[in-house]
């Protein structure tokens, strides 16, 4: 079937997900009970172990994240030599870098995997900010011991402490996007992890599945066509002259989901409630009467990445950061995905139906091709 849509290519512990009822659960955790209570280090446990930490565990976890944030100085320089150039080329470059300045690198033991996936989980994040600092000639924050995984990113992105509520929301936004099951980057990476090779390989090739605008970057087309709009009778109409040339609206619709997205309804409050916070409500009225438009055209319910791109502006990260923040969060479930294939591990080789010329064709000399 073309794309593999709807065939079943592995059993896996670690996402659930119901197109039809518009369920997606990490662990047997439904993405609502998380969105409402976790936070984004208690999600990473999740994902990794099968099960919500323990007081201590939690600690444990935040004190290994915040140890491994600092990058190998040569991954650095590479930072500060690079052009600006697609962040996506960038982060995919940096983190398969980690993998020459790791000693435990080549170590395929679970205990070494583990202590891998942690250095992954904290430098991904320091490779974006750092990233981005340097391009812009600011000043390298170092982080802070006392933040979260997601106010230290947007301390050391933005060189500003996020105030609770935007921590929250970035927060939450995070826990929304670290997993989503046999997604194209994550079938990627345990394609490559199924040939028992290293968890940098794994993930750089999750990253480069990532990069395909099929796949990430779709919220950096929705807010260039929210921040073109003048008001909502300019958006509707706009609307209506997309999908009369039949092109695909982003942001809209799902390979799965067939009701809305259910990432998409706490985005949508994140979007309304940080707009007004930070004088960008209007992205969300625009967003809002684009979704009314296209629901009343198409039937189409909007996707994890059409409020997360207000959402995204409302807290001050570049355009085309959208998508390595993408990877930053998804490297929960990556790493997740690469440990329970090596734990359980079987090639995955598929099969293609061949719909070529038969067998037996006769070979025609040179002379009189």
């Amino acid at each position: 079937m073309a794309g593999l849509e709807g065939v079943i290519a592995g059993e896996s512990e670690i996402c659930y997900i119901d197109g039809y009822l518009g369920i997606l659960s990490y662990r047997g955790y439904n993405i609502h009970t998380l969105a409402q209570h976790a936070n984004f280090e208690e999600v990473i446990f999740l994902l990794w172990y099968g099960r919500l930490p323990k007081s201590d565990e939690l600690s444990q976890l935040r004190k290994d994240l915040t140890a491994e944030r600092e990058l190998p100085a040569a991954v650095t320089d590479f930072l500060k030599s690079v052009p600006k150039s697609n962040a996506m080329d960038v982060l995919r470059t940096a983190v398969s870098m980690l993998s020459l300045y790791d000693r435990e690198a080549q170590d395929m033991s679970p205990e070494a995997n583990h202590r891998k996936a942690v250095r992954l989980m904290a430098r991904t994040a320091t490779i974006v900010t750092t990233f981005d600092r340097l391009r812009n000639g600011k000043a390298v924050f170092a982080g802070d011991g006392t933040l979260g995984f997601s106010a230290n990113f947007l301390y050391t992105l933005t060189g500003k402490k996020p105030d609770d509520v935007m921590e929250r929301a970035f927060d939450v936004a995070m826990i929304l996007h670290a997993d989503h099951e046999l997604n194209a980057s994550t079938f990627a990476a345990r394609v490559t992890a199924a040939t028992l090779s290293d968890i940098y390989s794994s993930i750089t090739s999750g990253i480069g599945a990532l990069k395909g605008p099929l796949h990430g970057g779709a919220n950096q087309e929705v807010i260039h066509w929210l921040l073109e709009l003048g008001d909502e009778g300019e958006a509707v109409e706009r609307v209506k002259n997309t999908l009369a040339r039949k092109v695909k609206i982003p942001g809209f619709g799902h390979r799965v989901y067939r009701t809305e997205d259910p990432r998409a309804t706490h985005l949508r409050v994140l979007s309304e409630e940080l707009g007004k916070r930070t004088g960008h409500e209007k992205l969300y009225r625009l967003s809002k009467t684009m979704e009314e438009a296209i629901k009343t055209a198409k039937g189409l319910n909007p996707n994890v990445d059409f409020y997360s791109a207000s959402t995204y502006y409302s807290l001050g990260i570049p355009i085309d950061l959208y998508t390595p923040i993408f990877a930053v969060s998804r490297m929960a479930g990556w790493t997740a995905h690469v440990l329970e294939q090596y734990h359980n591990n079987r090639l995955i080789r598929p099969r293609a139906e061949y719909k070529g010329n038969p067998d037996g064709q006769t070979w025609i000399p040179m002379a009189d091709r």
